[in-house]
């Protein structure tokens, strides 16, 4: 059975915001052992549209500060499965699948057939499944910053939550893991 984790980078007031949090050399490197080791991801139509970058060649084409570390990500990211939340969205890219109007169905289907970790990207669909029971674990990586904006990690749920472990991560990360009771 698979493991739905949402995780993402969040400001110490709690908020999520992709502009203002570039990892650092060695959190960048988490993220790639990180997406090489999922059994997918789960993502909405925001953050889904904002990751698919990563499928397209232009990100490198003409780049000379392409560095191997993010070509290994793009490679990383283009071979995990990915499955898509969206009522907008008529079509995906490669290795992606879009989940209809039963994707609760879908995804326990998913969790039920699957092992390893599955991610969830994005506060609002985390929101939506953490309602449905969905989520198993929160990964919180803090980042010395106060935003004072965004979207609220927690967006609109209020988990019971319980601590599994902590653990520093590079230069400024520390990774808080919860369980969801």
């Amino acid at each position: 059975m698979a493991t739905l984790v949402f995780g993402m980078n969040v400001s110490l007031d709690g908020f999520v915001d992709h502009d203002a949090f570039a990892p650092g050399p060695a959190l960048f490197q988490h993220f790639i052992a990180q997406t090489r080791g999922l059994a997918g991801s789960i993502y909405g139509r925001g953050l889904y549209t904002l990751m698919r970058y990563w499928d397209s060649d232009e990100w490198d084409q003409h780049d000379p500060e392409t560095t191997p570390a993010l070509r290994d990500f793009a490679e990383a990211w283009r071979r995990q499965p990915k499955w898509v939340v969206s009522r907008s969205l008529k079509e995906v890219g490669p290795n992606a699948a879009l989940l209809g109007d039963d994707f609760e169905a879908e995804i326990r289907s998913l969790k039920a057939d699957l092992d390893g970790r599955i991610d969830v990207g994005g506060p609002k669909l985390a929101a939506s499944l953490m309602k449905l029971g969905l989520v198993d674990e929160i990964h919180m990586l803090l980042r010395p910053g106060v935003l004072g904006r965004g979207a609220p990690f927690f967006a609109g749920v209020q988990p019971k939550l319980r601590l599994i472990g902590s653990e520093r991560i590079g230069e400024d990360a520390v990774r808080v893991r919860y369980g969801v009771d």
